[in-house]
């Protein structure tokens, strides 16, 4: 190209630029380049916002007339507004140069670079090519107008501002701020510059602020508020004004500590992030050290706030802080500490488990070798034993204990924090033994613990907390042990602790209580009174120092109890013992403990109110009932349900001793409901879920439809708690109960409407008599306080019948036997007398059985071969009673009649699992009917069944040929072929090996080809439309060990499942002999042809009549029927 550059048309490309920094230091809405042809003409890029690394990139392109006359300059500018410009911005740099030096580059881009600023040059990449023609209209330059007073105020504002930067001459910030006042004069609301007058100004002042040169940043702030609020939402100004607010306050936080100030501006930074893309130069000064690292470290910094809105600002801290923060793990932590303080005062679980959900992604963070992994693992495990101690999960204080492990082994012997590790260790050991009773775990305990007060001597912040807990350890072998060296020195521990701690410690009132339990305990042994005085004025002044709802005044109370029952025993002043009740009333009712504690208060009230004889006795019990109630339903998985619920030792009595309480206060349907509510907890709560709806969809269609979404919802998520993963597990717990929220909810507004107030409650005495429209139901009670019998009669009052001479070792003695004579006649012939079985249902006639018979016959009137149901409890479940027999021959060579003579027995598990049951009887489809059979088990899976096959063919047969019949067996009788035939066939008859698992009832099981069938797995479906179960296995109606009243077995499975009338058996079967029973029975059940479940009872009656010559009494005695 020529160097002589008369009259060329240029074509001029502003390509990028670099370096880009502002004299002032204020962040810009964006930066534009202009240039400059003699003086006043003008042509302006677009404004480009800044990136990250202070660069720019415009891409834009102007057509150029040149001319050696003509002056030329390019310069690079900051725009304050990104909306509207007022003025021409803050000069970045600005260069003259000559039109040759413009065309000495040919048609390559070039760089342009500018004088320094804050130690860079700001640079331009530009490009100049001749052309012939102009076809692009909008690159040309235009005549700047003539700037008005605003503008050029504005710019001389900037000047200044930069100056006062650079050279820090106050007159120089004087000068700025007198401009920008003049312009903000000229803008008043209203004007369209208002808002970026306010904020040049406000800067300015911000400026003069941060060197000590001005005063009242109180106004200052204003300022900037009042621009914010003439940018509303997606103003393309609002990032600028929100950043330049933070500004204001995040400093007038550093001079006035206002928490307020530091609060707002994280607030603000949540909303900046989401409007700044991630390559901006707002963005990184934003989340840089000055900005959102800044925030973060100042409000991970504040006191823990458990309000909702300081929790509020937690999680808005912990959304500044991404996966990859470096500073994620310690708003973890600070978010879960406000979390679990907001626990502490409300009770609410949900927060527990949001904060171990939040201390698990801290620890997940942090690595092997991170400085903050030990604390973190000791914040995670603290918080699971807080849950332990609300929910009672072994697996929470396992994981904790190898959690303080672990950080322990972070804290060598000399590491600054070990006591730390030290007492967390000693502190978990020592609930663990409490719960486990291993000695091994309160003797390491107290070793942790004794070796944590040596690294605490005197004037050590810790030694108190120290002191206190080793003297717990103390107490605790003490209770076991009974040493009495173990119980005077932690009340020794205790009162230097005591002493230790000052008046305003939170925590005080923990030593207030645990000194007050160890001289409870020490006046027992040595009846002094003042021991006993001290204690109760120690409880009264913890409990003075803790709010209403806080969980520890349920401690307090509990001690309290104890020191007026422990007088009580001594003295005998009736005061004391009206004292300790109110006080066992207040632990178990109060709301912010967890359920397992309140339980075992409960239970404890209970227990001593029946020992003093206390009119408060049948109220214990119902507060007892209602505890376990709310504590099983927490659990999200019907096995974790059974482990709640066998978690106390004492409870598994509880509703046949609420029953017998309520009989000996004369009130037998109080006795009814309560035996009701308490027995049968793990069939009520399930079936809760598939509750009928005939009645509300009659009502109110939709919130049938909304529960029954609710209920299948819920259903759904109770297995998937069983997660071996403990976060996943976690997880599905809080989504759970939501869940069950959501679901109660729906169930309050059914209840609000007419006629359904009851639903799903324990029902009342009124509404369980329906069970006895077809017959009488006797309920057998068997308690350590006494044993007697229900009759709950078609019409009237139900009826008490003492059983005075039956005890509750008698039915346990009773229980043995029969298994012992079971077993006996197993091993002998068919032709042998059974006499121990003929000795033991005579006993069954006599001392159970004939009193309830009497009031049957002569109070009653019940018809003889009448129907009556049997709803035995507690040991009484383990004792054939439909095989109750006098075995006694009259003169005439008459036998005298039995109980299966006069009448057709049938069980219950539950009076509600036949109302059910009877509910369900009003859908009837088609009948179906299905032989399965499993002879052939597979190696460990039990022995072959010879006359599997030939009792299928048999079945087969004797069906009606009406009905769909389907046989399944050997190969195909398989886990998956098994279920699917259940739930697609109305009438069922299995033929195989049963097995009733006693210590998880919910693994009994029927033996299948492939895997076994779970009784888990038949309550997994719901089959309405079922019918009829026959079970030819061994021990399909035998109950649960450890939960005798909840009747867990396979028969009451069935009948939860579906399926309205089911034969089962209590014992072995000899499937050679069953057969005779089965063809019997099946004879009878059809002799009209006819497919109907109600006839199940007395077709097995006649059954088991008709083949007492070919078949052994056990293996008559075994079968029983259940349901309809």
């Amino acid at each position: 190209m020529s160097s002589s550059s008369e009259n060329r048309l240029l074509k001029l490309e502003v390509i990028n630029g670099e370096n880009l920094r502002v004299p002032s230091k204020r962040t810009p809405a964006g930066i534009y380049v202009t240039i400059v042809v003699d003086s006043n003409r003008r042509w302006n890029s677009t404004i480009c916002i800044l990136s990250s690394g202070e660069s720019a990139a415009w891409g834009n392109t102007v057509i150029l007339l040149s001319h050696p006359s003509l002056a030329f300059s390019v310069e690079i500018r900051a725009s304050y507004g990104a909306d509207r410009m007022l003025g021409r911005g803050e000069v970045i740099g600005e260069l003259k140069m000559s039109w040759d030096e413009l065309l000495d580059h040919g048609d390559e881009p070039f760089n342009l670079s500018f004088p320094s600023v804050r130690g860079v040059h700001p640079s331009l990449t530009l490009m100049a090519t001749v052309v012939q023609i102009c076809d692009n209209q909008n690159g040309l330059l235009s005549d700047y107008p003539v700037n008005c007073k605003n503008s050029r105020d504005t710019d001389a504002g900037h000047a200044q501002l930069a100056k006062y930067v650079t050279l820090k001459k106050v007159f120089h910030l004087n000068d700025a701020v007198q401009h920008f006042q003049s312009v903000l004069d000229q803008c008043p609301v209203g004007h369209p510059d208002r808002a970026t007058a306010l904020t040049n100004l406000a800067w300015a002042r911000l400026e003069g602020h941060s060197r000590n040169h001005l005063e009242n940043i109180d106004a200052t702030t204003s300022l900037f508020r009042d621009a914010l609020a003439l940018r509303p939402r997606r103003h393309p100004d609002r990032p600028s004004s929100l950043y330049n607010l933070t500004k204001a306050l995040t400093w007038r936080y550093g001079k006035k500590g206002t928490v307020a100030d530091i609060c707002e501006v994280a607030q603000m930074y949540h909303e900046l992030l989401h409007l700044c893309p991630a390559s901006t130069y707002l963005r990184r000064i934003t989340a840089g050290p000055g900005g959102i690292e800044y925030v973060i470290n100042k409000c991970n910094k504040l006191p823990t706030d458990a309000s909702d809105e300081g929790i509020h600002l937690q999680r808005v801290v912990l959304e500044l802080c991404p996966l990859g923060h470096k500073l994620r793990p310690r708003a973890l932590n600070k978010l879960a500490l406000a979390v679990e303080a907001r626990f502490y005062q409300h009770g609410s679980i949900d927060d527990l488990d949001m904060s171990i959900q939040l201390r698990r992604e801290a620890v997940s963070l942090c690595s092997e070798g991170h400085s903050d992994r030990g604390p973190y693992l000791n914040k995670l495990a603290l918080s699971l034993e807080s849950r332990f101690d609300f929910q009672g999960k072994p697996n929470d204080l396992d994981e904790a204990i190898s959690l303080h492990e672990e950080a322990l082994r972070l804290r060598p012997v000399g590491h600054e924090d070990r006591e730390i590790s030290l007492d967390n260790l000693g502190g978990t050991l020592t609930t663990r033994f409490k719960k486990g009773g291993d000695i091994h775990d309160i003797t390491r305990a107290v070793i942790l613990y004794r070796e944590a007060l040596t690294l605490c001597p005197p004037g050590h912040p810790d030694r108190d907390a120290i002191l206190n807990n080793l003297a717990l350890a103390l107490m605790t072998r003490y209770d076991e042990l009974n040493v009495s060296e173990d119980l005077n020195e932690a009340i020794d521990w205790y009162r230097e602790s005591l002493q230790l701690t000052r008046l305003d410690d939170p925590e005080r009132h923990v030593n207030l209580s645990n000194l007050s339990s160890a001289l409870c305990f020490r006046f027992t042994q040595t009846q002094k009174n003042e021991d006993v005085e001290e204690a109760i004025t120690l409880c009264q002044e913890s409990l003075a120092s803790l709010s209403s709802l806080h969980p520890d005044r349920y401690f307090s109370y509990a001690w309290l109890k104890e020191a007026y029952l422990s007088r009580y025993q001594i003295l005998h002043d009736p005061a004391d013992l009206s004292l300790a009740i109110e006080h066992f009333r207040l632990a178990s009712g109060h709301p912010t403990q967890g359920f397992p504690e309140r339980i075992k208060e409960a239970i404890g009230w209970a227990h001593k109110a029946e020992v003093y004889q206390h009119e408060s006795a049948l109220e214990a019990y119902q507060m007892c009932l209602e505890l376990f109630d709310s504590h099983v339903m927490t659990r999200s998985s019907i096995i974790s349900r059974r482990e709640a619920a066998t978690a106390f030792d004492d409870a598994k009595s509880l509703p046949v001793d609420a029953a017998s309480c309520a009989i000996r206060r004369h009130n037998l349907r109080r006795a009814v409901e309560l035996m009701e509510q308490g027995r049968g907890q793990q069939w009520s709560l399930a079936s809760r879920l598939r509750t009928p709806l005939e009645d509300l969809e009659s009502i109110s269609p939709e919130l049938a439809r909304k529960f029954s979404h609710l209920s299948k919802h819920l259903s759904d998520a109770q297995g998937s708690a069983a997660s071996t993963d403990r976060a996943d597990a976690d997880r599905a717990a809080i989504e759970y109960r939501r869940l069950t929220r959501e679901w109660e909810a729906a169930v309050a507004e059914i209840r609000g409407l007419p006629a359904f107030s009851r639903f799903l409650l324990p029902p009342l005495c009124e509404d369980l008599q329906a069970v006895a429209r077809q017959g009488p139901v006797i309920i057998l009670i068997a308690s350590q306080y006494s044993c007697s019998a229900i009759i709950i009669p078609t019409s009237g009052d139900p009826h008490h019948v003492p059983l005075p001479s039956v005890t509750l070792i008698d039915l346990t003695n009773l229980k043995d036997r029969f298994s012992r004579a079971i077993r006996q006649a197993s091993r002998m012939s068919p032709a042998e007398t059974r006499k121990d079985l003929i000795v033991l249902s005579r006993i069954i006639w006599d001392e159970i059985m004939l009193p309830i018979v009497n009031v049957l016959e002569h109070v009653l009137k019940v018809k003889h071969r009448s129907r009556i149901w049997l709803c035995p409890t507690a040991a009484f479940t383990s004792i054939p009673l439909h095989a109750a027999n006098p075995f006694i021959t009259k003169p005439d060579r008459s036998k005298e009649p039995c109980l299966e003579d006069l009448y057709i027995c049938s069980y219950t598990p539950t009076l509600s699992a036949l109302v059910r049951s009877r509910q369900l009887m009003k859908k009837r489809v088609p009948p179906s009917f299905v032989a399965i059979g499993q002879g052939q088990p597979g190696t460990g899976k039990g022995k072959e069944l010879l006359a599997v096959d030939s009792e299928l063919e048999l079945v087969h047969k004797l069906v009606p040929a009406t009905a769909n019949r389907t046989t399944i067996s050997g190969d195909a009788a398989t886990r998956a072929g098994a279920l699917e035939a259940l739930q697609h066939n109305t009438w069922v008859h299995l033929a195989c090996h049963g097995k009733q698992d006693r210590t998880q009832p919910y693994d009994s099981h029927f033996v299948m080809k492939d895997e076994y069938l779970t009784l888990l797995d038949i309550m997994e479906r719901d089959i309405p439309n079922a019918e009829f179960a026959f079970l030819s296995a061994c021990h399909t109606a035998v109950g649960d060990e450890e939960t005798p009243d909840e009747v867990i077995h396979l028969a009451a499975g069935l009948q939860f499942s579906g399926f309205k009338s089911v034969i089962g058996t209590l014992w072995e079967v000899d499937d050679g002999v069953a057969k005779h029973v089965v063809e019997a029975f099946y004879q009878y059940m059809f002799r009209d042809g006819v497919m109907d479940c109600t006839k199940a009872a007395w077709a097995l009656n006649c059954a088991t009549h008709s083949v007492k010559t070919k078949v052994p009494l056990e293996q008559r005695m075994v079968f029983i029927h259940i349901g309809v």
